[in-house]
Order: C-alpha cells, then sequence, then structure tokens
C-alpha cells in the first residue's frame, strides 16, 4: 500500500475547487511498464489508514480502511503487479507450475517474508528509499497513518525483482498523472497479497461446476476481483440458475 496526503490528491484530481463541499477525492492509476506486466491501484482509501490484516500465525498481510467520515490526513491504496503460474513456480517454493495451490503458496511465501522482515510489525519505507533500495530512518513530510505496529524495513527483501522493477517503472508514470504520486517522502507498506482469489473453482458455461448443483461465483472462487465484479458474477450466476430451476 501507498499513503500520500490526501490534500495532495484532493488539488490533483479537484484543481481550485478542492475543498470540503467536494469532500476527500479517490483515484484510480494503471500502466504497463516495459515487462508487460500490469500496476494498478485498488481499493483506494481517502483519508483512511493501512491495517494490518494478518490472518496467521508467522504471516502478515496489509490492507487499507477509511471511517465514515473519510477525515484522516492520508489518502492511501494498493498498489498491485499482475503475475502468473510461472512466477509462482519460481518464487513458491519451487511447487510445479500448473499446481492448483502453487497460487496460495506464493501469497503464503510473501506473506512470510513481510512477517519476518518486520518481525511481526506492518514493514514500512518511503518510496525514494525503494527506488534505491535502502531501510528508511525515518520519514518526509508524509506522517504514517497505521492501524498496528510498524517498522522500517527494505520492502524488495520481501517481492520477486520483477514485482520491485515494475513498481519503480510504474510510479514515475503515476507521477504524470498525479503529481506528487511519486514523491520520495510518500509512505510503502508491505505485503498487500489478497487481492483476489490465488484458486479457480472451474465451472463450465452454464456456471456450474464438476459437481453437479454447485455453482461457484464471485470472488471466493476466483471469477471476480472486487466487489462490483463480484456482484456482477453473482447476478449472472442467480440468472442461469432462474432459467434452470424457476417454474415457468
Amino acid at each position: 500500500r501507498i499513503q500520500h496526503p490526501q490534500r495532495m490528491i484532493d488539488i490533483s484530481q479537484y484543481g481550485r475547487a478542492a475543498g470540503d463541499e467536494l469532500g476527500p477525492a479517490s483515484y484510480k492509476v494503471t500502466r504497463q511498464v516495459s515487462t508487460g506486466r500490469g500496476v494498478y491501484s485498488f481499493c483506494m482509501c481517502p483519508g483512511g489508514y493501512v491495517v494490518n490484516a494478518s490472518s496467521e500465525p508467522g504471516r502478515l498481510a496489509v490492507n487499507g480502511m477509511s471511517y465514515h467520515d473519510r477525515a484522516g490526513e492520508n489518502a492511501n491504496s494498493a498498489l498491485i503487479v499482475t503475475v502468473s503460474p510461472a512466477d509462482y513456480a519460481a518464487f513458491a517454493g519451487g511447487m510445479a507450475e500448473g499446481h492448483p495451490l502453487a497460487g496460495i503458496a506464493f501469497q503464503r511465501e510473501l506473506e512470510a517474508r513481510a512477517y519476518s522482515l518486520g518481525k511481526g510489525r506492518i514493514p514500512i519505507q518511503l518510496f525514494g528509499d525503494f527506488a534505491e533500495g535502502k531501510t528508511s530512518g525515518g520519514f518526509g513530510e508524509v506522517g504514517p497513518a497505521f492501524k498496528g505496529e510498524w517498522a522500517f524495513g527494505n520492502l524488495r527483501e520481501i517481492l520477486p525483482g520483477c514485482i520491485s522493477s515494475s513498481l519503480s517503472e510504474a510510479m514515475g508514470a503515476f507521477g504524470h498523472m498525479i503529481k506528487g504520486f511519486d514523491r520520495p517522502d510518500a509512505i510503502l507498506a508491505g505485503v498487500e497479497s489478497r487481492t483476489s482469489s490465488p484458486v479457480r473453482i472451474l465451472r463450465d458455461d452454464r456456471m456450474e461446476s464438476a459437481v453437479k448443483g454447485i455453482f461457484p461465483c464471485g470472488e471466493g472462487a476466483g471469477y471476480a476481483g472486487g466487489i462490483t465484479s463480484a456482484a456482477m458474477d453473482g447476478l449472472k450466476t442467480a440468472e442461469e440458475l432462474i432459467r434452470r430451476y424457476a417454474p415457468l
């Protein structure tokens, strides 16, 4: 996740109209980098906080949240780099490419490294130091907004090199989209590993799995990547159920 001053985002998005009347601004940025990977923002939280959302002993994951009033000093969002089954095989303990649980192994390895780096606390780093591969020693003008303990660390020790380089390249492009997005004192926190399901339960063109009567759908089943797409997939599945089972 990355944190910026919410006021900076408001001015970038609203210009001179930024103020209390419009409320805290949100954003969406996306870029395809030279390696062909996509890098994009996800689950942006205006006036929010980065939280420790860990669910396993010895592993650490972060998420973002905003209170109803979105009155926090910072904006934050996840920065996501696309990965493939080939990445799982290379990084997740040598598990064979194509193994149905390789994505989970990849996710758990990232979270184990994050826990180790921060010794159980959220590992954080200023973007300028991330670009140079060194551990931060303090903050700039952007103050931290966390729910949970944090510790400085070099986030490159968590991520595969291809992900780190993709993030660095994309940040320069995002700085052209939103002035100050790539500011050196923006705060990075790792690792957000729960953006979408790493497993897909297979279904046919009528939305049914190999187990008759089971219709996997939504994010947990591997057919969506967020609230809206999960809702749409649920609607499609419900329509198929109606066609099949509702009385005429």
